[in-house]
């Protein structure tokens, strides 16, 4: 478009002040700056006119050449996008979004260029956290259209089928369902569409070495304003060692029925099969056990998936308001502050069911009891079910304790499944915190002095016979039916009061049925409170501090880390395996001051990787990013610094920190 008359176009380029519009001639020299340039970069347009644009992009993009190169691309194809971080005149950065073009004159020639930009900094740090939540799901994420057909998956999922994105897309998904579990899903699928009612189901998918895992879905209509479906989120949870030791011990159970009933001629020898097979049976209860965490979490993946559901819904939401060019900077702010805070509350829902199925390393923390029964109040509420009444009461000021924040969750978990158990799922069960000076005597144990926290769980249960109370913490002691429990829950919770310096203890509640009294040591006064604050300092300009090697299987949690360090100060590599960081080592270890590698990665874990390079760089630092590992759980950090995904700009600057030897 050819505007003729120069005050409207004056009046449009000042009008447009949430854009950056900056004309320059064929030398990049600035010609013209409108007042959305002065406000997003800094410079007034009497400071910058006549001078070189190039101080807008970073020294970096400046060193590779990036003004000339989108000035020439602009040449060649007539409009060059713009997506890159670029430089205020404070010296802080910004993520911007826009387009180079040429302005021709009116004899065709060109005799300058135009530059329009705007500020996608927020946007882009809301995309980053989704992917990167997305990506430490532990299960499989998916999205569909109102119509039922999947247009976004997660790498999760991606990683296990071996197909891409358009793999997976459309119905295609559906080619990776066992055909058993496949021959009545359509119509199940497409019956829960219609109706707008949530879909669950079990299936086997498939995975890309042709064996079969069997997964618990559950996917959610999400609701516009209006109460339209504008599309569905999916999620699907691996249950398949619950589902393997169930159908083993059916097997068994059935085999020994027939075994009992048929009889044999020759006494010994049924004697002899039938111990073999009792071998057997132990076998299979003993897989039953290990699979307890996970049957436990089984119990709760529909309340888990809705609510990891309503988190992705709030992220995804939010960051598509921020896209909105028309955006009040208060708006802007609540928003970004939503997806934060979102993504907290789903990485501390991982970490409960993490700890739960102790795939986590565990480690005391000072922590508030009161602040811990809070976050865990919606997690319980879900595990009772809707006929248990729930109530907490915090009758203490200061319930802060030295214990494991993972443990505890765990424990308290067990005491209340234990409890609705017993009231066969229909009750009334209280919690309480209170202090206590001193510990009354326990099992034969004296009475000891100090201050403790108490955590008393009480139901409206028919009570614990006394024969039967000296026996609740002994290991595999249960008296409920085969297949229904296993006895560990209440030995979990025994374990971890004595090695909290705690104690336990059960009697009767005032409303009859039983009460768990959980004893943990009261922190030392001044002992600060273990909590996460964002530091303002982290998002700052900050000096050159060092090169960092990522290490990183997974491409958007790869990205994210790379740009945060480099926002941090650092300047980063990122490859994406320990086979691949080796390599670049070998030829290149002292260009490297620290390495931050995942643990979870195929082939070469990163803790393998780390006991590696301390083999032959013993002083090169390592720092450790894990959403839950196994290796970590069982043989501990070797001494590196171990940081949780997800992680905030403030973590990671306080783990190099720590890590890096200081100056």
């Amino acid at each position: 478009m050819i505007i003729a008359d120069d005050r409207l176009a004056g009046r449009i380029l000042a009008s447009a002040s949430d854009f950056a519009i900056i004309s320059l001639d064929r030398d990049r020299k600035v010609t013209s700056w409108n007042p959305g340039a002065e406000k997003l970069l800094g410079w007034s347009a009497s400071e910058i006119m006549g001078q070189s644009a190039d101080v807008i992009f970073v020294p970096e993009d400046q060193e590779a050449g990036a003004p000339a190169d989108e000035m020439q691309v602009s040449l060649s194809v007539g409009t060059a996008i713009d997506e890159r971080w670029h430089m205020r005149r404070d010296g802080t950065r910004f993520w911007g979004s826009g387009l180079m073009m040429p302005l021709i004159d009116e004899a065709g020639e060109t005799d300058g260029f135009v530059k329009i930009m705007r500020d996608r900094t927020a946007e882009r740090a809301a995309e980053q956290r989704y992917n990167a939540l997305t990506a430490t799901l532990p299960g499989f994420l998916l999205v569909a259209d109102t119509n039922g057909h999947i247009i976004e998956t997660n790498q999760v999922f991606r990683n296990f089928t071996g197909r891409d994105a358009a793999g997976l897309h459309g119905d295609r998904w559906l080619e990776t369902v066992h055909p058993d579990d496949a021959a009545g899903l359509a119509a199940q699928w497409t019956g829960a569409i219609s109706r707008g009612e949530p879909f669950h189901a079990r299936l086997r998918f498939r995975g890309r070495d042709n064996d079969y895992r069997c997964y618990a879905c559950r996917a959610e209509p999400e609701r516009d304003e209006e109460g339209r479906i504008i599309r569905w989120m999916g999620t699907c949870l691996d249950v398949e060692d619950e589902a393997r030791a169930r159908a083993a011990l059916e097997r068994l159970t059935l085999t020994l029925e027939q075994r009992v009933v048929k009889g044999s001629e020759d006494l010994a020898s049924a004697i002899d099969s039938l111990q073999s097979e009792v071998s057997d049976r132990i076998r299979a209860e003993e897989a039953l056990r290990q699979a307890q965490k996970v049957e436990a979490i089984g119990q709760i993946t529909g309340g888990v998936a809705h609510d990891f559901n309503n988190l992705l819904t709030v992220i995804r939401g939010s960051a598509e308001l921020l896209g909105r060019p028309d955006l009040s900077s208060e708006r802007r702010e609540r928003y970004r502050k939503a997806i934060i805070e979102t993504a907290d509350r789903g990485a501390t829902m991982t970490a409960q069911l993490l700890a739960f199925a102790r795939r986590q390393s565990l480690e005391p923390v000072v922590f508030d009891v009161a602040k811990q029964l809070d976050m865990l109040e919606h997690l319980l509420a879900t595990t009772l079910g809707p006929r248990v009444d729930l109530v907490i009461e915090v009758r203490c000021t200061s319930c802060t304790v030295l214990a494991d924040s993972n443990q505890f969750d765990t424990a308290l978990l067990n005491m209340a499944v234990n409890a609705r158990d017993a009231m066969e799922g229909v009750g009334r069960l209280i919690i309480s915190a209170d202090v206590s000076e001193g510990i009354p005597p326990v099992r034969r144990h004296a009475a000891r002095p100090g201050r403790f926290v108490t955590i008393a769980v009480s139901d409206t249960g028919p009570g614990i016979p006394p024969e039967r109370i000296d026996r609740v913490f002994e290991p595999f002691y249960t008296t409920k039916p085969v297949g229904r429990g296993t006895g560990l829950g209440l030995s979990q919770v025994h374990g971890f009061a004595k090695q909290s310096g705690g104690e336990i203890e059960v009697g009767s509640g005032d409303e009859g049925g039983s009460r768990f009294t959980l004893y943990l040591p009261h922190a030392e006064a001044g002992t600060p409170v273990t909590e996460e604050a964002e530091s303002s300092s982290a998002s700052q300009q900050v000096e050159y501090r060092g090169n960092i090697l990522v290490v990183e299987d997974n491409e958007a949690v790869g990205q994210f880390a790379t740009e945060l360090l480099k926002e941090l100060g650092y300047s980063a590599t990122w490859v994406k395996d320990a086979a691949a960081a080796l390599d670049i080592m070998a030829w290149q270890s002292e260009r490297f001051d620290a390495v931050f590698s995942d643990v979870v990665m195929p082939g070469m874990s990163g803790i393998e990787l780390a006991r590696r390079l301390r083999e032959e760089r013993p002083a090169l630092p390592v720092v450790l990013a894990t959403g839950y590992s196994d290796a970590l759980a069982e043989n501990g950090t070797n001494d590196f610094e171990v940081l949780q995904k997800p992680y905030s700009a403030a973590r990671l600057a306080e783990a190099l920190k720590r890590a890096l030897p200081s100056d």
